[in-house]
């Protein structure tokens, strides 16, 4: 089973990366969470997403330095690894395994759940079946092949947003009821400080995956140059498209009252194109959710390879590639059929473990910055304000959005390093020596 001379192959541009990037965000979710985020905000959705949307930069800013420092395939993991030690290494791609782990079952079962509501004569479990199949076959067949994939889902994802965009326009300016365009999305008598925040750190959850493409260095042409710019391309467009949607639907439903905020954008839809054009809309957002959870799943393979190759995971089965795909293909298999388990959980419990690993492994990213700017300042020219300033900003930030968790996810989380701790524990003797070598080089 030995894969020695196989390595991962570089294939990826930077059109490629950003659309990945992109897909794992799931660009629709903006119409999905709009009514949470509307009622949280008072009627400001766009002045939330905008400020999340700051607040993501900042750690963006940090995930390309590292990526161009160390272009690897193990993102916070091996950034921590290079620079906080081994040990820190492996708590932080402990922690960010919640994120990955568990971001591919909520997608899929979000999947599901739609298809079911539209096709209800396949159960949920039945569709379940089929998207963890079919991604995890396009997956397995290599980069080439997903890459190809996911464009051709993301045309149709933004074609189905930008048809929502124009019925809403049209809407305004034909509709005798519809409200005249004003700044109320960003600011109205009903606003505070506090309701934008705290809708802000919901929006927040918006952006998970920008960081997920650091995944794919190894994959990537001229990783060094390109991650880094898709890191940032990726928050830029998504807080353009949030916050440019979530004001144009802010003007379409004023305020924050809705009949069910988790359904607001179809009952929009309805109003604003009928049934059918609904249901059109929803196939949109279904074709979006299954290009997220082939981005997620690409993901999350790479980072168990890494910890794999590096001996942190048992490496015959994590740092196992196909010699003809050059695919993790077990991890793979691992992340579809560990899915499976999400019948049996709540969306809101899913949700929690994936908000703790992310925000953690954010915080630690712009630690890590950090860290380069005190042991290289001496013999580089580092910029004090993009090395120090921005990524300490970045760290306070994180922590910020990180308390803002209700204490199920913050103690779920909590449970799950402990449990890291003691792995890490056992595997270095009582921490007596440091956890297996990686091959990567330390910046």
């Amino acid at each position: 089973m030995s894969n020695d001379s196989t390595t991962l192959a570089t294939r990826l541009s930077l059109t490629s990366v950003v659309l990945f990037g992109l897909a794992y965000m799931a660009p629709a979710i903006v119409m999905l969470m709009f009514g949470v985020i509307a009622s949280t905000s008072h009627g400001t959705a766009s002045t939330a997403y905008l400020v999340a949307t700051l607040a993501m930069l900042f750690t963006a800013l940090s995930y390309g330095k590292m990526a161009r420092i160390s272009p690897v395939s193990g993102s916070a993991y091996s950034y921590a690894r290079n620079m906080l030690g081994g040990h820190i290494g492996f708590l932080v791609g402990w922690a960010i395994l919640l994120d990955y782990f568990f971001l591919p079952m909520v997608a899929w079962l979000i999947q599901s759940l739609y298809l079911n509501a539209q096709f209800p004569g396949i159960p949920i479990w039945g569709w379940l079946l089929v998207n963890i199949g079919l991604t995890t076959l396009i997956n397995g067949l290599g980069i080439v092949l997903a890459d190809w994939v996911n464009r051709g889902l993301m045309l149709l994802t933004v074609a189905g947003i930008a048809a929502f965009v124009f019925m809403c326009v049209h809407f305004l300016g034909h509709a005798p009821t519809a409200p005249a365009v004003d700044f109320a999305p960003f600011w109205n008598e009903h606003s505070t400080f506090a309701a934008v925040t705290a809708a802000a750190a919901i929006a927040a959850y918006s952006f998970l995956g920008f960081d997920a493409v650091t995944t794919l260095s190894e994959e990537t042409v001229d990783a060094g140059r390109t991650v880094p710019r898709a890191i940032v391309l990726i928050v830029l467009i998504g807080g353009v498209l949030f916050v440019t949607v979530s004001f144009i639907m802010q003007l379409v439903h004023p305020g924050s009252v809705f009949d069910n905020e988790s359904t607001a954008s179809y009952g929009m839809s309805v109003r604003i194109g009928g049934q059918a054009f609904a249901d059109l809309i929803n196939s949109a957002v279904i074709v979006g959710g299954f290009a997220s959870g082939l981005a997620i799943q690409t993901s999350t393979s790479r980072l168990l390879y890494v910890m794999g190759r590096d001996g942190v995971l048992p490496r015959r089965f994590f740092g196992y590639l196909h010699p003809k795909f050059k695919t993790p293909l077990f991890n793979l298999i691992l992340v579809g059929v560990a899915s499976l388990g999400s019948l049996g959980l709540s969306l809101d419990t899913a949700t929690s473990f994936i908000n703790f690993g992310a925000f953690l492994a954010f915080t630690m990213v712009n630690v890590c910055v950090l860290a380069y700017y005190l042991r290289q300042r001496a013999t580089q020219r580092l910029s004090v304000f993009g090395y120090a300033v921005l990524p300490t900003i970045g760290a306070l930030v994180d922590i910020g959005l990180l308390t803002q968790l209700n204490w199920t996810a913050i103690g779920l989380g909590l449970a799950w390093l402990t449990l890291g701790i003691a792995y890490l524990a056992a595997l270095t003797g009582g921490f007596r020596r440091q956890p297996p070598e990686t091959n990567l080089a330390v910046a």
